[in-house]
C-alpha cells in the first residue's frame, strides 16, 4: 500500500511519543480533564510533530501549554488564520512553536503541531477541558476518553483539507509503543454506588465514609488500544439542581465571563407510560457501507456490525405497534429503501420487511448519508403520525457540519435518535443530529449490544414525553437571569435538560438565595419542581460553568466553516477568545523565542504507527485512521525543507493526487464467516459461551416467528424452539376449544422470561404487544393457560407478567 507521509520501519525505529497521563475529576455530571502527552526526541536532528486526536464534541478545551526543559509555555487563543500565519513565520525563523486547533469540518477532531523539537529534548504537552457527561438509559453517567479515530467519507471537495485525511502506518494493537495512565476522582452529594469500565481498573477506593467521594485508576501498563469508558452510578440522579459560579474579577461585570453564570439541570422522574395512541412514522436509516463488515469490537469472535444491525432491525420491526407507519433505508455510496414510501404496519408489510432484512449486506460502498436523508425529508408527512428517524452509522463522515445542518433545517418535522456503531464513531455527527431535533444519541462500543441500545430508544419514542417545559426565576430585585441555551420545550422520558443562564445586575452582599421553578406537562397533567439555591457561591478557578455555557453558545452558532456567515464567525471567535474556549475559528498558539537556531538540511520523515483491531477469523477492510490518543506524523526538519500546519501538508498531498486507501487484512486458513448464521458468528469456543450462543440463537428464532399483532402460531417450528414436541403441547392445552394461538403465545412469553432474562430490554416491547393481544383474545383464561404452561415447560413465572 502506498504511503505518503513516511513509513515505520521493520526494526521499529524510535517514536517521540512516550506516554500519556490523564487526570480526571468528575463532580456530579461535569468532568474536568487534564491530559499530558510526553515526548522525547531521540533522533540526532530537529523535528516537527503533527498529531491528530479525537475528543468528544461537547469538550470545552480552555488551556494548552508545554513544559520544555523545565520551562512552562502557555498558549494564547487567537483567530485561526492569523495563528497559522504566525506559527509558520516562527517555525521558519527557528523558534520552537506549538499550535492546537479544531478541525474545520468536525467538532470532535483536533490537531496539534509541535514545531522545532531539538535533538534530545523532552516536552510535556498538556491540554485541559471540561465536559458535560451524558446519561445512559440505565441512569449511568458516561465518560469516554476516545482512542480511535476512523477515516471518514468526504461529502464534498471542500473537506479534502480536513486533518482526517492524513495517513499513518498501521500496526497490531500489541505493538503500540506508548502507554496510558489515568486517575479519576469522583465526587457527588448523591453518593457513588459503583463505577464500571470496559478496561481493567484498580479497585474503587472510597475517600469518604458516606461514599460521596471515590477514586479509581486504570490498571498499570494499559495500552491505549481502545476507547476508555467509565460508567458512574450515583444513588440518586433525578434531583433537579442549580449551581451558580462567580465571574472573573478582571472582566466587565456584564460580560459573558464577568457576570455570574448558572447551570440548571432538569431530569424529571416520570413513570414509564405508553402513549395513549399508537401513532408515528418510524424510519430506520441503516449504514451498509463496507466498514459495517468489521466486528463490533476487538474481542475474540465479536459479532460483525452488519449482523448485529440485521438482528436490531428484526427486533425493531417486531416491536412496532399495529397501525403505525414505517420504512427502512440502507445507505453507502448509494442508498436503497424497502418501500417507495412509508407503509402502514400490518402483518403483510412486517413479513415483507423481515424477509428483506435477512438479505442485507454491507455492500453499498462509502458513507454517503446526505442523499437518503434528503429523500426522507422530501417525503410528504403522514397526518397524525409524526416522523421518528433512527440513524445507525459508524459515523465515518468527514464533513459532519453539512449533515447536521441538513437535519437542523428539517428539525421541526421530526425527532432523530442516533446510534454510533463501534469505536471511533464521530461524536460530532451522532450527538449533533440528535441534539438539533431533541432526540437522543447512543454509542455502541466494547461489549455493548446494538440491539439493547436501539430498543431502549424505541421505548423512549413510544412513551409519552415531557412537554411544555418552562423556567421561571425568583431572584432578588437587583438580579435578573438571561438564558444562554437554545429553547427546548420537550424531552423524552429518561432525558436530562441542562440550561445555562447569565445573572446580570448586582449580587447581594448578605447571605441570600434564589429559586427556579420548572413547569411541564406529562400525560395532560401540569406539574412543577422548585429548587432553591445559594447566591453566595465559592469561586471556581477553572470557571467551569462559564466555559460550558460558552461551549453551548459556540455549538449553537457555529454551523461549520463554509455554512457560517462572516458576521457569525466573528461572533463565535469573539465568544471563543473571551471565554478561552477553543472553536473551529480560533487556535491556541505559543512561541518559545529563547530557541532561535535555524534548521538546516534536507527533510526526513517518520510516522507514529497506528494500531488496528484484529480478530481470529474475520476478513474485512480495516478503516482505522488512528488508535491511541494521538495519531502523530513526525517531520524531522532541516532548513530548506520547512514543514508546517496540517493544512499545508494536506495541500501538498492533494497536489500529488495521493488518496486514502483501504488495506485488506485477512487471516488465511481461517473459517469463512460468509457461511455462518447471524448468531453463530457471535459464538465462543468456551462451553459457557456456547450455551449462551445457543440460547441467543433460539431467542432470535422465537422472535422471528412472532406475528405483527404480538401473537405466535402453534406449529412444529415453535415446538422445536421450546425443546418439546407439538403433540405434547396440544395435549397440555387446557382450553381445547380456544384459539391455539393464545396457548402458543403464553408458552412463548413464558420461555422469554425463563431463558432470556439478560436480554429483557430487547424483548420488553414485543412482549408488551403479546400480553395486550392475550388480554383481548384469552381474557379470563390467561391464569389457567399460565399455570398449564408453567407445568409443561417447567418454568416458574409470576402471574404479574400477564397483569394478574
Amino acid at each position: 500500500m502506498e504511503q505518503y507521509c513516511g513509513l515505520i520501519t521493520g526494526n521499529k525505529e524510535s517514536v517521540p511519543l512516550k506516554s500519556i497521563s490523564v487526570t480526571l475529576s468528575i463532580n456530579d455530571f461535569v468532568a474536568s480533564v487534564s491530559a499530558t502527552l510526553n515526548y522525547e526526541n531521540e533522533e540526532k536532528v530537529p523535528l516537527e510533530a503533527i498529531f491528530v486526536f479525537p475528543m468528544d464534541e461537547d469538550s470545552a478545551i480552555y488551556s494548552f501549554e508545554a513544559l520544555v526543559d523545565g520551562k512552562k509555555i502557555v498558549a494564547e487563543l487567537q483567530e485561526k488564520m492569523e495563528a497559522h500565519s504566525i506559527y509558520e513565520d516562527a517555525l521558519s525563523q527557528g523558534y520552537q512553536s506549538y499550535l492546537l486547533e479544531e478541525d474545520d469540518y468536525s467538532r470532535d477532531v483536533f490537531s496539534c503541531n509541535v514545531g522545532n523539537l531539538q535533538p534530545g529534548a523532552k516536552v510535556a504537552v498538556t491540554l485541559r477541558y471540561v465536559q458535560e457527561l451524558p446519561l445512559e438509559t440505565d441512569g449511568a453517567l458516561r465518560y469516554v476518553l476516545p482512542a480511535i479515530l476512523n477515516p471518514r467519507y468526504q461529502l464534498s471537495e471542500q473537506s479534502v483539507e480536513s486533518c482526517l485525511n492524513i495517513k499513518t502506518p498501521m500496526v497490531p494493537l500489541e505493538d503500540i509503543p506508548y502507554t496510558l495512565s489515568m486517575v479519576a476522582t469522583i465526587t457527588s452529594q448523591h453518593g457513588i454506588e459503583r463505577v464500571q469500565s470496559n478496561c481493567s481498573l484498580n479497585p474503587l477506593q472510597y475517600l469518604a465514609d458516606d461514599k460521596t467521594s471515590a477514586q479509581v485508576s486504570l490498571a498499570e501498563g494499559h495500552k491505549f488500544d481502545r476507547d476508555v469508558e467509565l460508567l458512574i452510578y450515583y444513588n440518586e440522579v433525578h434531583s433537579p439542581s442549580v449551581a451558580v459560579e462567580m465571574g472573573m474579577q478582571d472582566m466587565k461585570p456584564d460580560s459573558l465571563m464577568g457576570a455570574p453564570s448558572a447551570m440548571v439541570s432538569f431530569y424529571p422522574d416520570v413513570p414509564e407510560v405508553e402513549a395513549t395512541k399508537a401513532c408515528g412514522e418510524f424510519v430506520f436509516l441503516m449504514d451498509r457501507s463496507g466498514s459495517m463488515e468489521s466486528p463490533m469490537n476487538n474481542q475474540k469472535d465479536s459479532q460483525l456490525r452488519i449482523e448485529a444491525a440485521k438482528e436490531t432491525l428484526l427486533l425493531l420491526l417486531k416491536s412496532l405497534p399495529m397501525g403505525c407507519y414505517f420504512n427502512i433505508y440502507g445507505f453507502g455510496s448509494s442508498f436503497e429503501k424497502f418501500f417507495p414510501e412509508s407503509v402502514k404496519y400490518t402483518q403483510e408489510t412486517m413479513e415483507e420487511a423481515v424477509e428483506r432484512v435477512k438479505d442485507l449486506e454491507a455492500d453499498l460502498g462509502g458513507t454517503e448519508i446526505l442523499k437518503p436523508l434528503r429523500k426522507i425529508y422530501k417525503a410528504p408527512s403522514i397526518p397524525g403520525h409524526p416522523l421518528q428517524l433512527f440513524v445507525f452509522t459508524d459515523g465515518e463522515v468527514s464533513d459532519t457540519f453539512t449533515v447536521i445542518n441538513e437535519v437542523l433545517f428539517n428539525s421541526k418535522k421530526h425527532r432523530c435518535f442516533s446510534f454510533g456503531i463501534g469505536e471511533g464513531a464521530s461524536t460530532s455527527l451522532i450527538k449533533g443530529i440528535a441534539r438539533v431535533t431533541g432526540g437522543t444519541a447512543e454509542f455502541i462500543i466494547g461489549k455493548d449490544r446494538m440491539q439493547t441500545k436501539a430498543l431502549g430508544s424505541l421505548k423512549l419514542a413510544l412513551n409519552s414525553s415531557v412537554d411544555d417545559i418552562s423556567l421561571s426565576w425568583d431572584l432578588p430585585p437587583s438580579l435578573s437571569a438571561c438564558i444562554l441555551s437554545p429553547e427546548q420545550t420537550a424531552i423524552c422520558r429518561g432525558q436530562r435538560l441542562i440550561i445555562y443562564a447569565q445573572l446580570t445586575g448586582t449580587m447581594p452582599q448578605e447571605e441570600s438565595s434564589g429559586e427556579v421553578c420548572f413547569k411541564y406537562t406529562f400525560k395532560g397533567r401540569s406539574l412543577e419542581n422548585r429548587v432553591t439555591f445559594s447566591l453566595q457561591p465559592k469561586t471556581n478557578v477553572s470557571f467551569t460553568i462559564h466555559r460550558l455555557a460558552a461551549k453551548s453558545l459556540i455549538q449553537t452558532k457555529d454551523l461549520g466553516f463554509h455554512e457560517t456567515s462572516e458576521r457569525v464567525k466573528k461572533d463565535v471567535a469573539s465568544i471563543s477568545i473571551q471565554s478561552g474556549v477553543l472553536s473551529s475559528f480560533t487556535a491556541f498558539l505559543t512561541i518559545n523565542k529563547e530557541l532561535n537556531q535555524p534548521v538546516q538540511g534536507p527533510v526526513a520523515q517518520r510516522e507514529i504507527p497506528r494500531p488496528v483491531m484484529s480478530t481470529s477469523h474475520h476478513s474485512y477492510k480495516v478503516k482505522l485512521l488512528w488508535d491511541g490518543f494521538c495519531s502523530l506524523i513526525v517531520h524531522l526538519c532541516f532548513a530548506g525543507g520547512r514543514k508546517g500546519s496540517v493544512r499545508r501538508m494536506l495541500r501538498q498531498c492533494t497536489a500529488a493526487d495521493l488518496r486514502l486507501g483501504e488495506p485488506e487484512f485477512s487471516s488465511p486458513g481461517k473459517k469463512n464467516t460468509e457461511s455462518l448464521s447471524v448468531t453463530e458468528k457471535s459464538y465462543s469456543s468456551t462451553k459457557k459461551n456456547e450455551d449462551k450462543g445457543f440460547r441467543e440463537n433460539l431467542f432470535m428464532q422465537l422472535i422471528s416467528r412472532q406475528k405483527g399483532n404480538g401473537s405466535w402460531e402453534l406449529d412444529e417450528n415453535l415446538a422445536k424452539i421450546l425443546l418439546t414436541n407439538l403433540e405434547d403441547i396440544m395435549t397440555a392445552n387446557p382450553v381445547k376449544d380456544g384459539d391455539p394461538s393464545t396457548w402458543a403465545t403464553v408458552l412463548a412469553v413464558l420461555w422469554l422470561h425463563a431463558n432470556s432474562k439478560d436480554l429483557k430490554s430487547e424483548w420488553e416491547l414485543l412482549e408488551r404487544k403479546a400480553v395486550a393481544w392475550l388480554h383481548d383474545h384469552a381474557g379470563s383464561s390467561i391464569p389457567m393457560l399460565l399455570h398449564a404452561g408453567s407445568n409443561l415447560l417447567k418454568l416458574p413465572v409470576t402471574p404479574a407478567v400477564f397483569g394478574f
